[in-house]
């Protein structure tokens, strides 16, 4: 795992928002303040999604938001958040939404298909404290199992396999892992 590729993704995503006309700056401090918060609090979480695909892929990948995900939502510290300056701006069945003071979304989910993938995470650090990003073997199968996902727009989904697809590419040592269902939703990239 790479902080180096994560500070590349900060930038992308800062030049992004700057070219769009969106909150200036870049998800690095809204990231350090959920790691010193979630430290604090003894919560067992891993960053997944695009910020997890910044540290894992070789090739530079942008992200609006931030992607959590935890083995219990009851020990999410939405008390601790909210006096830091978070806000929910939506709950639903396995996932909240919250924003940081800075305007960067940040997306907790519960979905016990990810909690063994939590308890894997690999740590780097940011500002000196540890910040779990979920392996990417179960990185893979998240993309997988969101790109198969009715509920999500077609264009999310499209990109889920566009994100696994990238991920086997630069660590072709993951395919043999996979199931042989989850190996033809793969195929569907196939010519």
């Amino acid at each position: 795992m790479s902080v180096a590729q994560l500070e590349t993704g900060f930038t992308l995503d800062r030049l992004y928002r700057w070219m769009e006309g969106l909150m200036d700056g870049s998800k690095r401090p809204t990231l350090a303040l959920l790691a010193r918060i979630l430290a604090d609090e003894k919560v067992a979480y891993a960053v997944i999604g695009g910020v997890a695909l910044q540290v894992h892929r070789h090739e530079p990948r942008t992200t609006i938001d931030i992607d959590l995900a935890l083995v219990d939502r009851a020990d999410w510290p939405a008390t601790a958040l909210e006096a830091a300056g978070f806000r929910r701006t939506g709950t639903f069945e396995h996932s909240e939404n919250w924003v940081s003071t800075d305007g960067t979304p940040v997306q907790i989910t519960d979905d016990p298909v990810l909690a063994d993938g939590v308890a894997r995470a690999g740590v780097i650090e940011i500002d000196g404290l540890p910040l779990p990003i979920l392996a990417p073997i179960d990185l893979l199968r998240a993309k997988l199992r969101a790109a198969q996902d009715p509920a999500r727009r077609r264009s999310k989904r499209l990109q889920d396999l566009a994100d696994a697809q990238g991920l086997v590419e630069d660590r072709p040592e993951l395919l043999p892992a996979l199931e042989p269902a989850e190996r033809i939703v793969l195929k569907q990239l196939s010519p």
